[in-house]
C-alpha cells in the first residue's frame, strides 16, 4: 500500500505544493530524481541540455569540506542574472517608450552590508555602472573603497555630521559621483559651510515627502507623517537658500521611497507621478536637476501568488519598469523638460534570490493518539463516559456535532481535575480519548466538499513539531519579528508524498525561536507538508529569498552565532566552484562579542578543574579529558554538531 501511494505522487506535484515554480523566478526547480535543482541560465546550453545542479549535491561538496548545517548558500549567478534582469528590462522600457534619459541603479548597502555581497555588487555591476546607497558614516566607508566604477552614483542618504559631509565632498573632488541627498532642512547649512571650507560644489538632492502611500509592512515610509523627507514648505525654503548663496545648480536630484517591499503597482505609478511634479516643479525654480531617484519598494514575490498581497506583488519587473518609466516621461512631455536620469534603489529584488538557507532536522515530536481503552472502567466519571460514546457514534454525517461535544466534554474533565474530582490516570484516559476523536475528525474532513468553519485549526492543532538546526533570530530574523513569509520546502525527496503536517522549531530555549506560518497561493497557512524521517539519513530544509536583510539584522539570542556561509559559481556547462568559504563564529567568538575573554574563561575554568583534583573531586587524568573538552568547545560551531 505504501509503495502504491508513494507511485501515485509525483515531482509536479511536489513543484505545485511547496509552488517552487512561481516564487522560484525560474531560477529553481525539481529534478526527476525528486531533488531541488538551481537552475540559474535560461533556455538551454550548446549541447541542448538544462543547467541545473543539484542543491543535494552542493550540501553533500559542504560537509566534505568539513562545514557543518546550518550553512547560507550564496549563488552567485543569481546575484548576477538579477542585476542583468533589471537593467533590461529598463533598457527595454526605453526602446518601446521612446525614452530620452538614461537609467541608473544603485544598491541600497543597508540590505545586505556583508563584503562579499557589496564586492560582487559593485564587480557585476560595472558593466552597467550600477551604483550604491550608503546611508551611514560606516556604509559611506565602505563604498568609498569598494565603488570603482567613475561612472556609478553614489547617493548618500540618513543623518549627515561634519566627519560624513567631508568624506562625501572628498570624494566629489577625486571624481566620484557621490550626491547628498537633503532628509531635513537643518543639514543644509552644515554641508554649504563644508563646501565653502573644502572649496567643492556638491551634488545635492531633495528627499521629498510625497501623500502617496503604499501598502504593507513599510507603508509609514511614506506619507505626511514619514520621520525623513521635505514637505513643500521646506522644500521652497531649501531652494531659496540655495539660490540666495548662487548654488541652486548644485541641486540636481528628487528622491523619495515608498517602502522596501511595495506589493501594489497601482501604489508605485501614482507615486512617480507625483514626485515627476515635484521634479518639475524644481526646475521651474530655477534648479539644475536631471536626475529622479524612485528609491527602493521593487517587490519580491515570496508566496508566488502574484498578488498585492503583503508578501507578494501584483507586477513584473518589466511591468514596473514600463509604469514608473511612462509616469515621468507623460509629465515632462507635458511641460515641455528634456526627460531626467531614472534611479532606483532597489536591494530586495536584487538580492533576495541570491542566497538559501540550508539546515538538518535533528528531531520530531510526532503527534499520534495514543489508542483510548476497549473499556471504560466501572469508577470512571460520567463525562468521560460521554466523551467515549461520542467517538462511538462519530461519523461523517456529524462531524460538527461530534467536533463541539468532544470539546465541552474536554474542557469539563479539566476543570474537574483542577479541583481534584478526577484523577491523573482518568485524565490521561479522558485525554486519549479526546484526541482520538479529533485525528478521526481531520481524516474525515478531507471527504468533506465544504468542511465547517471550525476545524480550520485542526491541521495546526495536530502537526508534529519538526526540531531543526537553525536560529531563527540569528537566521531569519524577519520570520520573528514582523510574521515575513519566506518559501521553506525540503530539499530532496521530493518525489515521494510528504505525508507529515510540521511546525518547525530552532534550537534556541526560546518559545519564539518557531516558524508557524508558512506560504501559500491564497494567502498564508499553518503548518507545512514534510516526509518522515529516515533512519540514518539526513533531512534537510531550504529556506529561500533570504538574500535581504536577514544576515544584518540577526541577532545571539542564545548566544547562536553567524552561520557557516558557501558561495558557489556555476559554469554554463553546468559545473560549479565552491568560490568561498566563510566559517561560522565558533563559540569563543560570540562570547566575546558579549564581553568575555574566552583566554580568561579558560584560565578560570582551569583553576576550578585544578582545585577539583586538589578536593579529590577528579583526577589529574580526569582533568586533562574535562579541559580537553572544554577548550574544544570554545573552538566549537555555536550549532548542533553531529
Amino acid at each position: 500500500m505504501q509503495k502504491k501511494a508513494l507511485e501515485r505522487w509525483s515531482i509536479e506535484k511536489s513543484a505545485d505544493l511547496y509552488n517552487i515554480r512561481n516564487w522560484g523566478g525560474g531560477y529553481f526547480d525539481i529534478s526527476e530524481d525528486g531533488n531541488v535543482v538551481i537552475t540559474p541560465f535560461p533556455g538551454q546550453n550548446a549541447n541542448g541540455d538544462r543547467v541545473a545542479v543539484s542543491m543535494l549535491e552542493v550540501i553533500e561538496g559542504v560537509k566534505e569540506r568539513g562545514l557543518d548545517m546550518p550553512v547560507l548558500l550564496r549563488i552567485e549567478n543569481l546575484l548576477d542574472a538579477q542585476l542583468a534582469h533589471l537593467h533590461g528590462c529598463f533598457n527595454q522600457a526605453k526602446e518601446v517608450l521612446g525614452y530620452k534619459g538614461d537609467y541608473r541603479g544603485v544598491f541600497p548597502i543597508k540590505v545586505n552590508q556583508q563584503h562579499q555581497v557589496i564586492s560582487e555588487m559593485t564587480a557585476f555591476g560595472s558593466r552597467f555602472h550600477h551604483g550604491l546607497e550608503a546611508g551611514s558614516k560606516a556604509e559611506l566607508i565602505a563604498a568609498l573603497a569598494m565603488l570603482q566604477d567613475p561612472e556609478a552614483l553614489l547617493i548618500t542618504n540618513g543623518y549627515k555630521d561634519e566627519e560624513f559631509i567631508d568624506l562625501g565632498l572628498y570624494a566629489r573632488k577625486m571624481g566620484y559621483n557621490c550626491f547628498f541627498v537633503l532628509e531635513m532642512p537643518s543639514e543644509l547649512d552644515l554641508i554649504l559651510e563644508r563646501s565653502k571650507a573644502l572649496d567643492v560644489r556638491p551634488l545635492l538632492g531633495v528627499r521629498v515627502k510625497l501623500s502617496t502611500q503604499a501598502g504593507g509592512h513599510w507603508e509609514e515610509s511614506g506619507g505626511d507623517r514619514s520621520i525623513f523627507g521635505l514637505n513643500t514648505t521646506q522644500l521652497i525654503q531649501v531652494t531659496d537658500r540655495l539660490r540666495a548663496v548662487d548654488m541652486l545648480d548644485c541641486l540636481r536630484l528628487v528622491h523619495y521611497h515608498l517602502g522596501s517591499q511595495v506589493p501594489n503597482i497601482r501604489d508605485i505609478r501614482s507615486a512617480a507621478l507625483e514626485a515627476s511634479r515635484f521634479y518639475a516643479g524644481l526646475v521651474e525654480e530655477g534648479a539644475a536637476m536631471g536626475y529622479l531617484d524612485v528609491g527602493g519598494g521593487l517587490a519580491v514575490d515570496y508566496d508566488g501568488s502574484h498578488t498585492n498581497y503583503t508578501n507578494s506583488r501584483n507586477y513584473g519587473v518589466e511591468e514596473f519598469c514600463i509604469d514608473v518609466m511612462e509616469a515621468v516621461m507623460t509629465t515632462m512631455d507635458e511641460k515641455g523638460l528634456p526627460h531626467p536620469t531614472i534611479i532606483t534603489e532597489a536591494g530586495r529584488a536584487v538580492v533576495a534570490h541570491y542566497s538559501v538557507l540550508l539546515f538538518n532536522v535533528l528531531d520530531t515530536c510526532r503527534f499520534t493518539a495514543s489508542r483510548p481503552p476497549e473499556k471504560i472502567p466501572e469508577d470512571a466519571h460520567h463525562l468521560i463516559r460521554n466523551l467515549m460514546e461520542v467517538r462511538e457514534v462519530f461519523s461523517i454525517r456529524n462531524v460538527q456535532e461530534c467536533f463541539n461535544d468532544a470539546i465541552y466534554y474536554r474542557d469539563e474533565i479539566r476543570q474537574l481535575f483542577k479541583h481534584g474530582r478526577v484523577t491523573l490516570r482518568q485524565r490521561s484516559m479522558a485525554e486519549d480519548i479526546f484526541w482520538n476523536i479529533l485525528t478521526r475528525i481531520q481524516e474525515t474532513k478531507k471527504l468533506l466538499k465544504q468542511p465547517p468553519k471550525a476545524l480550520d485549526g485542526l491541521d495546526y492543532a495536530l502537526s508534529d513539531i519538526y526540531y531543526c538546526n537553525f536560529s531563527v533570530f540569528q537566521s531569519l530574523p524577519d520570520a520573528w519579528a514582523i510574521d515575513h513569509l519566506f518559501p521553506i520546502m525540503p530539499v530532496h525527496r521530493l518525489h515521494e508524498e510528504p505525508t507529515r503536517r510540521a511546525v518547525l522549531a530552532d534550537i534556541t530555549c526560546d518559545c519564539d525561536g518557531k516558524i508557524d506560518k508558512f506560504i501559500d497561493s491564497h494567502g498564508m497557512r499553518r503548518t507545512l507538508q514534510l516526509h518522515k524521517l529516515k533512519d540514518e539519513c539526513e533531512y534537510y530544509l531550504g529556506v529561500f529569498l533570504v538574500g535581504a536583510y536577514q544576515e544584518t539584522l540577526g541577532d545571539l539570542h542564545n548566544l547562536l552565532g553567524d552561520t557557516n556561509v558557501v558561495t558557489i559559481r556555476i559554469k554554463e556547462n553546468g559545473d560549479y566552484d565552491f568560490a568561498r568559504e566563510l566559517e561560522g563564529d565558533s563559540v569563543a567568538d560570540v562570547l566575546s562579542y558579549v564581553e568575555y575573554d574566552p583566554k580568561a574563561l579558560m584560565e578560570q575554568f582551569r583553576d576550578i578543574a585544578e582545585n577539583a583534583v586538589r578536593t579529590g573531586s577528579i583526577s589529574a587524568q580526569d582533568r586533562r579529558r574535562i579541559l580537553k573538552a572544554y577548550r574544544a568547545g570554545l573552538a566549537g560551531y555555536t550549532y548542533f554538531e553531529r
